[in-house]
Formats: structure tokens, sequence, C-alpha cells
């Protein structure tokens, strides 16, 4: 039966999931590259992302930085992110830069 649910990299059907509690962050993004304070928990598969104001990101670990050449993510925009598990390497946390003006990013961690 075909689905219309997201796929990880491996093609595997991401089933509806819902938010962790305890897993909501934000990041204030300014024209210092900031991440998320708290790493996502070890069993976080995806995580969803809104921002106030245009931003890049990056996924990675407790050192990740977000940089201008990064993936441009809109404002407005309420998506969802694989974040790695199984034979993946599991990203921990999220950088954002702001594109032009100060804005917040707002993370949902989803189990």
């Amino acid at each position: 039966m075909p689905t219309l649910l997201p796929t990880d990299v491996d093609e595997n059907v991401i089933p509806a999931v819902r938010l962790r509690p305890g897993g909501a962050h934000g990041i204030a993004a300014t024209i210092t590259s900031a991440r998320n304070a708290a790493a996502f928990n070890a069993d976080t598969r995806v995580v969803s992302l809104y921002a106030t104001g245009p931003v890049y990101i990056r996924f990675g670990d407790s050192g990740v930085t977000a940089t201008a050449s990064d993936h441009y993510f809109p404002a407005g925009v309420y998506y969802d992110f694989a974040v790695g598990g199984g034979r993946v390497k599991q990203h921990t946390h999220v950088a954002a830069l702001r594109v032009s003006a100060d804005c917040a990013l707002y993370i949902s961690e989803k189990e």
C-alpha cells in the first residue's frame, strides 16, 4: 500500500510521531551562530523546525556552527528533519544564523 509518510535515508518509512515531552528548544538567531543548549534525546529521530525569520541551519554535534554557506531555511515554515539513528550517525544539535534580521528558531523533538 502506498504511503504519504516521510522516509529516512535508507528508504524506511518514518511513522507518524508525537512531540517528545521536554523536547522543546529555542535558539535566538543573530549575527553570531547559536545552537540548542541541550542535546537531542538519544531516541529522537525527527525534529521539527519553525523560524520567525529566514536563517541558515546546520545539524551536527555539540560544536556545530552555522555559516552563510549552509542551508537556507525560510521564515514561517514548519518542517520535519530526520536527525539520524540506526545506521546513520545521530545529530544532537542544530545551529542557526540569521540571514538579515534577528529572529527565533523553534525546535520540537518528536518520538
